[in-house]
């Protein structure tokens, strides 16, 4: 099943990237990419989007049909899948970059960058990572096999719903209606004053954007916690379930350590240190008298992150190895060869597009040529690595591929935030999208899909998801303060990141520099456990799972928690219906929160859009 193509169809016969499957796709992906852009931005976790791409394309197109009486023809499998593709393309690849290298320059700028430079510099980034699998897709799925599990998944999921079997047909049900289950969260918990009209509608049913618990429960009483309580929310609810018990689990337990032992004992210190000329605070408390613990946390939060990353990098070292060992038999020729995308695309392709972002970044953010060329450079190596993780692990290590290439371009350009930030965004961006590609590549290639269009499905979807993410990410976040106002986890971690690596370590308080080695310490050391102890290795606190837990508020952990339990407490009360609805029910619940919070903070700015860009024009004057 991993390496030979399916019984689904045939490469060169039959319908496959058609007109109608890249409109419909393209039209997809839209809202697929919107969604995505502000879930990267709100929980900085990103889920691939092949099934859920695969689920909505059959029942869109279905949709459709019903709609027109039947009048519109049923689409074949592998048009489908092509439709999938474009849906997938524009879905992922486009919002990873603006939600943090962007969403990260927003925070430390103050400002936006123009559009004219966003736009194509997102495009380019997204195409960079569709050539960049072109070498790799031969190798790594044709050649070696690599399974792919979430493609794999995705093709028998398609191949189920067009038999139409009753697991499938119930499992596509049960994800429209927690789709429709979380759009309904998202609009009941709409911010207030956003809007007014919507105020009025919901007003007697809205949900609070926070429980609180009790002040009687706080471990400091006399100031308020920020995000101390639960957050009704079904994305987090979703996320929590699709995350797993472990890694949930060790979220809340680092949330409650940070929240209950650790930030007492922070308040208690800088507390009895008022007027001490030469104590540095550790800066936990805002202005306005809150206590904000993630200020002071986001320091061991991202070092236990990191060095966990690395270390499970550095453990996997033999499928990063492979990633740099091309086989004899992937330079030859074949059947599979002649339906291939040919080296010539790769370089017609990366030529324009390498050109074009050096200069853009040159032209944007002042990158010099020589950054520029090496940060193009640098995407196939991340490439590789990603591609082969995803390959083999179905998880794709954009966080430790984030970082390591901000450590580099901070050695190549110190004291630059944004050459850093700008630099490795392009770098990482391209590299985890070439990753999420290949898992779509692996669905068509079970399914008997033709590559080469597919590889121009993944085209036109970049196009559409560029043109619906760009101004979706100025019409979500207009400025600064709307961005601040999610607490973005993964955003906050990249500003943390390119700070102490171009502002120096004297930036942070020295309390929270020594927490940081205690959490670069325990980033290593659980990952080794893991490895050390394989049978126990489920009991083994997850590190990201703590790490995550100190660079957001409380309210989050608790919610990805009570997922997590959820999702358990069913397994255990029915195995089989579990296995069959907890992963579409759950992702229906993400994307329908995110996309119905994102489609309503755009539907918010439109008006104030439209009169900038009249203004802009000169009409009115």
């Amino acid at each position: 099943m991993n390496g030979a193509p399916g019984n689904g169809g045939n490469g060169d016969s039959g319908p496959q990237l058609t007109l109608r499957a890249i409109l419909t796709g393209g039209a997809l992906g839209v809202f697929m990419s919107i969604s995505n852009l502000y879930l990267s931005v709100k929980i900085g976790w990103s889920f691939g989007v092949a099934i859920t791409a695969c689920v909505l394309s059959v029942v869109f197109w279905n949709a459709l049909r019903a709609a027109s009486l039947g009048r519109l023809p049923a689409m074949s499998i592998l048009e489908n899948n092509c439709m999938q593709s474009t849906a997938s393309a524009a879905g992922y690849s486009t919002g990873g970059m603006l939600g943090m290298a962007f969403g990260a320059l927003l925070l430390t700028t103050g400002s936006h960058a123009p559009w004219y430079f966003v736009m194509p510099i997102i495009f380019l980034t997204a195409a960079l990572g569709v050539f960049a699998a072109i070498p790799m897709k031969r190798q790594m799925i044709d050649i070696e096999q690599l399974p792919f599990p979430s493609g794999i998944a995705a093709a028998q999921t398609l191949r189920s719903l067009y038999s139409r079997s009753r697991d499938a047909l119930q499992q596509a049900y049960a994800l429209l209606l927690s789709l429709g289950g979380g759009a309904a969260v998202g609009v009941l918990r709409i911010q207030e004053g956003l809007l007014p009209w919507l105020d009025r509608v919901i007003a007697s049913i809205r949900l609070p954007e926070l429980i609180a618990i009790p002040a009687r429960f706080s471990p400091i009483p006399d100031h308020p916690l920020a995000g101390f309580g639960f957050q009704p929310s079904a994305l987090l609810v979703g996320a929590g379930m699709l995350m797993g018990l472990r890694v949930c689990l060790s979220m809340i337990g680092g949330a409650v350590l940070l929240y209950c032992v650790v930030t007492p004992i922070l308040y208690q210190i800088d507390a009895s240190h008022v007027g001490d000329p030469g104590y540095v605070p550790s800066r936990i408390m805002s202005p306005d008298g809150t206590i904000l613990p993630p200020r002071w946390a986001l320091w061991t939060g991202t070092a236990a992150m990191v060095f966990a990353s690395l270390t499970s990098l550095a453990l996997a070292w033999p499928a990063v190895a492979r990633s740099f060992r091309f086989s004899a038999a992937a330079r030859t020729g074949g059947a599979a060869a002649a339906r291939d995308v040919p080296f010539a695309w790769f370089v017609a392709g990366m030529i324009p597009i390498s050109i074009g972002m050096v200069a853009l970044l040159h032209l944007a953010f002042n990158v010099s040529i020589l950054l520029g060329v090496v940060s193009v450079a640098m995407t196939f190596v991340v490439a590789l690595v990603c591609c082969r993780v995803t390959g083999e692990t179905d998880t794709t290590p954009m966080g430790p591929a984030g970082k390591l290439t901000q450590l580099l371009f901070a050695v190549l350009a110190q004291g630059n935030t944004t050459v850093n930030l700008m630099s490795a965004g392009v770098t990482a961006g391209a590299g985890a999208s070439a990753a999420d590609l290949l898992t779509d590549l692996k669905c068509g290639h079970v399914l008997g899909a033709c590559p080469r269009r597919q590889f121009l499905a993944q085209l036109a979807g970049v196009v559409f998801g560029t043109l619906a993410v760009v101004p979706a990410w100025y019409m979500m976040f207009p400025d600064a303060q709307r961005l601040e106002q999610l607490n973005p986890p993964a955003t906050m971690m990249w500003v943390a990141v390119a700070q102490a690596l171009t502002a120096g370590l004297d930036s942070i308080p020295p309390s929270a520099r020594s927490a940081a080695v205690i959490g670069a310490l325990v980033g290593v050391a659980l990952p080794l456990l893991e490895a050390r102890f394989p049978r126990a290795a489920r009991f083994v606190p997850s590190a990201t799972g703590l790490g995550f837990s100190w660079v957001m508020t409380f309210d989050s952990p608790l919610a990805f928690a009570a997922g997590a339990a959820l999702a358990a407490l069913w397994a255990r009360l029915s195995r089989r219906s579990a296995d069959r609805f907890a992963v579409p029910v759950a992702s229906g619940l993400v994307a329908g929160e995110s996309l119905a919070v994102a489609l309503m903070a755009i539907l918010a700015a439109f008006p104030s859009a439209i009169s900038q860009l009249l203004a802009a024009l000169g009409v009115g004057a």
